[in-house]
């Protein structure tokens, strides 16, 4: 049996409306910046596949070749500084400017070169040169900025397919919500959950004033004869346990006394018990599944099962709770029979079902008959995500 009345199995609050963390916009969202990176992305690819690509990469390198001589050699080659440095200097720089006169921004190296063309430099010399090479620098920057662009068309692309796959988990939750719209959320629950909650109250009870005051054997017996209903699941008893309570005396003590007797001190159960060793062998071994043995598999799930379904369990159940509960419980247990057998049963155990699947505002989703909505809001959107995917993919 599953657990009672009393239990809960909400969804989190992913089934809520829309707002920030919502997998719907969030998706939208994600899918028009991976639009916006891809296009960005293509616009760069365009410039630069319009220089051509080889020459745009040439004209960068050559710009840092010549930036990287000017900086090194701008202490020395200045004045009347080292002349061997000077004489490296203009022999590494004329080769670093010449380039082909088709190279995107040929002009600059050449005007640069012309800068430091002179028999003695001075600083101003040098900073000529670099002004010049500007022109080419916008060529390191086009490929920088292809570069950053393919890093965010990635990133964007990675988030795009993430908020995909939640947004179809929430499709999934939203259809799921969308089913259960045929719920009648204003129907009276108490109708169903008060009988089962007295019922289930009452066996609890019951079932621990059985284990507090019935021998061992008659607890033992009993949960083989639950274990036989189909309805029932209850935990066995451990065949040495089950051999230990059949062949000695401390059988006949209540589950509860043979906890307590295996606390005693050997001195002390000698008074009780004709072989201490073996009741510690059998008793405190198992000491957990006595301590979990309770009257919860005897309950009634919530929400309930299906009305033939229900009514054939407690069937099966009122015999064997008759055995250890008093008359009211089991009145109870048949008065939620009579009920599943009702014209009614089927409309409460569906909003029972309804308000334990769902939290408050998937159940306001169905009060405001927005469910379908949402539906098709979802589905449009996840279309469109995969439309931008499928249109934004790079080889």
């Amino acid at each position: 049996m599953a657990e009672g009345a009393g239990g809960t199995a909400r969804r989190g609050d992913e089934e809520g409306g829309a707002g920030d963390d919502d997998p719907v916009s969030e998706a939208g969202e994600a899918a028009a910046r991976l639009r916006e990176r891809y296009d960005e992305l293509r616009r760069i690819e365009e410039r630069i596949d319009g220089y051509g690509r080889d020459r745009v990469e040439a004209a960068a390198d050559a710009y840092r070749r010549a930036h990287r001589i000017l900086d090194r050699y701008e202490e020395d080659a200045v004045g009347s500084g080292d002349f061997e440095s000077y004489v490296r200097f203009r022999g590494e720089f004329d080769d670093a400017t010449d380039v082909d006169d088709d190279l995107p921004a040929a002009d600059a190296f050449e005007a640069a070169d012309e800068a430091v063309d002179k028999r003695r430099l001075s600083e101003s010399d040098f900073a000529a040169a670099r002004e010049a090479l500007e022109p080419a620098g916008e060529f390191v920057d086009l490929l920088e900025a292809y570069d950053d662009a393919v890093d965010d068309y990635r990133g964007a692309r990675k988030a795009a397919r993430e908020a995909r796959k939640r947004l179809d988990a929430r499709l999934d939750e939203l259809r799921e919500v969308a089913a259960m719209a045929d719920a009648d959320l204003d129907a009276d629950l108490d109708r169903l959950r008060d009988p089962i909650e007295a019922y289930d109250e009452g066996i609890r009870a019951a079932f621990r004033e059985f284990f507090e005051s019935a021998s061992a054997r008659e607890v033992f017996d009993f949960l083989d004869r639950a274990d036989a209903t189909p309805f029932v699941d209850v935990d066995v008893p451990p065949t040495d346990l089950a051999e230990y309570v059949e062949t000695h005396a401390a059988g006949e003590e209540p589950p509860a006394t043979l906890l307590e007797y295996a606390d005693y001190t050997n001195s002390k159960l000698e008074h009780y018990v004709d072989d201490p060793g073996a009741l510690r062998t059998a008793v405190a071994v198992h000491r957990t599944y006595l301590e979990r043995l309770d009257g919860e598999p005897l309950t009634v799930d919530w929400p309930p099962k299906p009305g033939d379904e229900l009514a054939y369990e407690i069937d099966e159940l009122v015999p064997l709770v008759g055995r250890i509960a008093d008359d009211e419980v089991v009145a109870t247990l048949r008065s939620v029979r009579e009920l599943a057998r009702s014209d009614e049963y089927e409309r409460l155990r569906r909003a029972a079902e309804v308000r334990h699947e769902l939290d408050d505002d998937a159940l306001a989703l169905i009060d405001r008959g927005e469910a379908d909505e949402r539906v098709a809001e979802a589905e449009r959107t996840l279309s469109l995500v995969d439309d931008v995917l499928a249109e934004t993919e790079r080889e």
